[in-house]
């Protein structure tokens, strides 16, 4: 009989470590060491899964320098891939730690997650061809081909509010768009500036476009946690506080976005109340 009780014992605490370890891992970090970011996987410059299994982009730089601070090593990092419509999700159910991953803060949003940061202050602007001086303001895309990603709401912006008598053109992906302007099939492609430069970065694409500079509107990329963890909120500002004190957040503007003539603003204010 004792040794049935003591074998029961056993068998309990066997279920409570497995299920303790099970719960370890919804919270974004594990019993092992790692951490799970959200970030993109398909913005050059921004956040890109690179052929090679590797990851790059100004999003990388600055969650790798956040886990950094939060005592994780690059090598601890595990990526998720962060789609828009998913991001409060993934939050939600603890599979990141945190989401950077062009992530406007806005009132919407709040309402969901926190928001460490800002980190980067982006606008909606355009990008045309390198010799095409007829497009200098939103206007000037009355009557001419406007590209942008199905359902994109820069897109809709400028359909809506800036050039009505654009001639939208609405693709699956913005590298379909490059093509297209690149083929003069398009003549302008428009979202958030620091992803465009990311495009326009890219090897293949460097010299054949330019962005036209315009402020269409203010996206400010916060990076989004778990609604209520006031700590680790903390921490993350403090970590994007070092990173523009200490030069790593100009030096991972430069090497995202500088050859693509990007004019970035400069390193907002981390808003402790955003």
């Amino acid at each position: 009989m004792k040794l049935r009780k003591a074998s029961a014992a056993s068998a309990t605490v066997l279920v409570l470590a497995l299920t303790a370890t099970a719960c370890g891992g919804g919270s974004g970090s594990s019993d092992d060491g790692k951490i799970t970011i959200g970030i993109k996987y398909d913005q050059p410059g921004v956040g890109l899964k690179k052929p090679d299994g590797t990851f790059a982009g100004f999003d990388v730089d600055v969650a790798t320098y956040v886990a950094k601070e939060l005592g994780y090593a690059a090598k601890d990092i595990e990526w998720k891939e962060s789609p828009s419509a998913e991001r409060e999700n993934l939050i939600a159910n603890g599979d990141v730690k945190f989401v950077a991953a062009s992530y406007t803060i806005n009132d919407e949003r709040k309402k969901k997650v926190d928001f460490a940061g800002p980190y980067l202050l982006a606008h909606q602007d355009l990008l045309v061809r390198a010799d095409d001086n007829s497009i200098t303001k939103a206007s000037d895309l009355n009557s001419k081909k406007l590209c942008s990603v199905t359902g994109s709401t820069p897109a809709q912006n400028v359909k809506e509010k800036l050039a009505p008598d654009a001639d939208l053109q609405q693709y699956g992906g913005y590298s379909e768009c490059l093509t297209g302007l690149e083929n003069k099939a398009i003549d302008a492609v428009t979202t958030d500036d620091d992803i465009l430069a990311g495009y326009a970065s890219q090897k293949e694409h460097k010299g054949k476009f330019k962005l036209v500079g315009l402020k269409l509107s203010d996206e400010p990329y916060g990076i989004g946690l778990k609604k209520g963890d006031a700590d680790l909120k903390k921490k993350i500002n403090a970590a994007l506080t070092k990173m523009v004190s200490d030069g790593s957040w100009d030096k991972a503007v430069k090497a995202n976005f500088g050859p693509s003539g990007y004019k970035n603003e400069p390193a907002p204010k981390i808003d402790a109340g955003s």
